[in-house]
C-alpha cells in the first residue's frame, strides 16, 4: 500500500506549466493544509494539554525529527527564549545529524536507529518530560526507535505524522495525524507536510507559552531586550500598560527591571506602597 505522502501528484507535466499556473496550483494545494489542521484540532489540543502539564510540573519537551520537519522544529524552538523570556531547555530538538549540521541536510542520518535515544540520554530525558516524534511518512527509523525506547522507560510520547495508522503512531500516547494528501511534486513533503508541521509547531509553542503566563493580554511582556527595535516596542508597551507618558522614564524603568512584566509589577507594587 502506497503511503498518502508518496502518492503521485494530482498534477501532471509541471514543466509545461507557466509560472502563473504553477503558483496558482501550489496555492490551491496549500489551502487544504488549514482544513487538515482543523480536522486534527482535538488531537492537537490533547497534545498541547500534556505539554503544558509536563512543563508546568518541571518537565521539558523534546522534538525528535529528521529532514524538513526536524529542521522546522529547530526554527520554532530557537525563537522561544527571546520571544517569551524562558530558559533554553524547555523546548528541545533531537535532530538527525545534529543541530550543528542543520543547513547540511544529512538525510542519510534518518536511518540511524541508535542516535536519537543516545542524544536523548545525553540530555537526561526522564519521566517528567514528553518526547514528540516528527515524521511525514510516520515510519522514519531515527524517530521510531527513539519513541520505542521512551515507551520502555515510561516516558510520555507524542507524534506529528502525515499518514494514518503509522508505526510511529503505534508508539505514541498522543497522536496527531495531519492528512494533507499528495504533494504538488510527488513525495516532496517539504511542501504541504512541512507547512502543516510549521503551523502545528506555532500552535504548540504559542499556546503553551500563553498557558504558562508568558503573555499578558496579547502582548509579549517577557520578550528579551536584545535590540533597539524590541526595546522601543517594549517601552511603548510599558507606557500603555501603566500609563506613563514620558518615554525616557519608561525606558529607564524597563531597562532597570529587564522586562515589561517585571517593570509593570514593580511599578504597581511601588505605587501601592506610596
Amino acid at each position: 500500500m502506497v503511503k498518502i505522502t508518496e502518492q503521485e501528484s494530482n498534477y501532471r507535466h509541471l514543466e509545461k506549466m507557466s509560472v502563473e499556473e504553477i503558483t496558482k496550483n501550489i496555492n490551491k494545494e496549500d489551502q487544504s493544509v488549514a482544513l487538515a489542521i482543523e480536522h486534527a484540532l482535538p488531537a492537537i489540543n490533547d497534545l498541547i494539554n500534556i505539554v503544558v502539564h509536563k512543563i508546568s510540573t518541571g518537565g521539558r519537551l523534546f522534538y525528535v525529527g529528521a529532514g524538513s520537519g526536524g529542521r522546522l522544529s529547530v526554527l520554532d524552538t530557537i525563537e522561544l527564549p527571546t520571544t517569551f523570556g524562558v530558559s533554553n531547555d524547555l523546548f528541545n530538538v533531537i535532530l538527525a545529524g545534529g543541530k550543528e549540521h542543520l543547513i547540511e541536510a544529512p538525510e542519510e542520518k534518518e536511518d540511524d536507529i541508535n542516535a536519537a535515544w543516545e542524544m536523548l540520554g545525553q540530555n537526561k530525558v526522564n519521566v517528567q518530560d514528553i518526547v514528540i516524534g516528527i515524521s511525514a511518512s510516520g515510519t522514519t527509523p531515527f524517530v521510531l526507535s527513539a519513541l520505542k525506547e521512551c515507551r520502555k522507560n515510561n516516558i510520555s510520547t507524542g507524534c506529528i505524522v502525515s499518514n494514518p495508522n503509522s508505526t510511529i503512531a503505534e508508539q505514541s500516547d498522543y497522536i496527531v495525524e495531519l492528512i494533507t494528501g499528495p504533494e504538488f511534486i510527488s513525495g516532496s513533503t517539504r511542501m504541504k507536510c512541512g507547512t502543516a508541521q510549521k503551523m502545528i509547531f506555532d500552535m504548540i509553542s504559542t499556546t503553551t507559552m500563553i498557558k504558562l503566563g508568558r503573555v499578558q493580554d496579547n502582548k509579549m511582556v517577557n520578550v528579551k531586550l536584545i535590540n533597539d527595535k524590541i526595546i522601543d516596542r517594549a517601552v511603548k508597551m510599558l507606557m500603555s500598560n501603566i500609563g506613563i507618558t514620558d518615554y525616557l522614564i519608561a525606558k529607564e524603568l524597563l531597562l532597570k527591571n529587564g522586562s515589561v512584566k517585571k517593570a509593570e509589577d514593580n511599578w504597581i507594587n511601588n505605587n501601592k506602597n506610596s
